[in-house]
């Protein structure tokens, strides 16, 4: 089962004002908060796992690749 991503009240209040901003600037449109808070929930649910899965793969990446230069200081 997956995790939901948790925010803290202040984190969610701070994001749905930056998609009321982002729709008002962009799109010269207004959203309610509710309109944000399902868009929130939306990004939250169905894309920040990809974003999050790929920042494991990058870590994963690059402390291997870190790992390997340990293995160079070894001596025979």
């Amino acid at each position: 089962m997956t995790k939901k991503f948790e925010l803290s009240p202040q984190q969610e209040a701070e994001m749905i004002a930056s998609i009321k901003a982002y729709f008002l600037e962009e799109r010269d449109e207004e959203l309610g908060d509710l309109a944000a808070r399902l868009i929130l929930d939306f990004i939250s649910n169905k894309l920040a796992p990809h974003f999050y899965n790929k920042g494991v793969a990058d870590a994963h990446q690059y402390l291997s690749e870190r790992l390997e230069d340990v293995f160079e200081i070894q001596r025979y």
